[in-house]
């Protein structure tokens, strides 16, 4: 059922989603709706049971609709839809667009998780129409309206070019991912944001997550600013944790205040952990470690530690820990490479 206007504005009558026409505001603060609008009521959806808005903008030859996110049965048609172009739809996905044909197939979609895109796909007999570009204003518009300018996405590296033409810059990559963000010299001026005046010749590092800052992280961070002119200790941004981000960060700088040539310093969004490293354009989830791990060390090895100085990099062991001493192990092979 539409909506129905009274004399005194509109009243909302349940059903599935909202429409807005193409001239029509994406966002209305009122109780009321504008003209073009549905309001969606998912009373009746126990997956669901607030009300919820979807657009609807008809555009050429497609229909637009996007979903906070979406549940039930529209839903398991995105995840199929994904499924045929080789991807997979990621849990913590918040809200997603998707493009149909006037025939009401799928032609497209893309979705967004905090400042992160994910999941953009078109159909093979829809490309080369500039869809993906469809997509990602869709996308950013959502985000900026949530307070993200800076915008991140993971793709496969044949898909570099795709994107730096939508405006995208490459962070850093491997044989399987790449790493961009929207903003061009991010790494630049998150280096020079983080950079320390102090001066020094032996340049070290220790990168921790610090959940929660522990005797042994103060250990290995007075260990290695004794063996350092200047130790830069990073301190994971990812909000996947039990402590908030800002917490370890507060707690790791009231740990280390005495040591004088410690910076402690937000990754933002620069390094990352398996926690937050998406893999739903992985073939075989079971590499999603190594793949993550392979790109961490490329953005510090290529983007940070030049950048820094950085010649040190100091580790603590956790036996216990799978993926912590298969990391280790790779940073042992990889890091020497660029000098470390």
């Amino acid at each position: 059922m539409r909506a129905v206007r009274k004399s005194c504005g509109w009243t909302a009558i349940s059903f599935a989603e909202t429409s807005v026409r193409a001239d029509a505001p994406i966002f209305w603060p009122s109780p009321f709706l504008p003209n073009g609008w549905e309001r969606i009521n998912h009373i009746n959806d126990p997956e669901n049971n607030e009300i919820r808005r979807v657009r609807h903008l008809e555009n050429g030859d497609y229909t637009e609709r996007t979903g906070a996110p979406f549940t039930g049965e529209r839903l398991q048609k995105l995840k199929e839809f994904l499924r045929q172009q080789g991807l997979s739809y990621d849990d913590g996905i918040e809200w997603t667009v998707e493009l149909f044909t006037a025939d009401g197939a799928p032609a497209g979609t893309a979705s967004l998780q905090g400042n992160i895109i994910k999941c953009v796909a078109v159909a093979e007999d829809n490309r080369g129409e500039g869809l993906s570009g469809r997509l990602l204003t869709a996308v950013q518009r959502e985000a900026f309206q949530r307070g993200c300018g800076h915008l991140f996405l993971y793709t496969k590296p044949k898909n570099g070019v795709m994107f730096r033409e939508l405006g995208f810059y490459p962070v850093a990559g491997t044989d399987e991912v790449l790493m961009m963000e929207n903003r061009k010299n991010g790494v630049e001026r998150f280096v020079e944001s983080v950079r320390s005046a102090k001066k020094g010749g032996r340049i070290g590092a220790v990168v921790a997550n610090c959940n929660p800052f522990t005797n042994g992280h103060r250990y290995l961070m007075e260990t290695a600013a004794g063996q350092c002119d200047l130790l830069y200790i990073f301190v994971l941004s990812e909000e996947k944790s039990l402590f908030p981000a800002e917490v370890r960060l507060r707690l790791v700088r009231e740990g280390t205040a005495d040591l004088a040539n410690a910076v402690v310093c937000p990754t933002e969004d620069y390094l990352i952990s398996s926690a937050t490293f998406p893999t739903y354009f992985l073939k075989d989830d079971a590499q999603a470690d190594r793949i993550q791990c392979d790109l961490d060390l490329q953005i510090f090895g290529r983007q940070l530690a030049p950048k820094l100085g950085i010649t040190k990099r100091f580790v603590g062991t956790e036996p216990r820990d799978r993926v912590t001493a298969a990391y280790n192990r790779r940073m042992k092979q990889v890091l020497p490479l660029f000098g470390i």
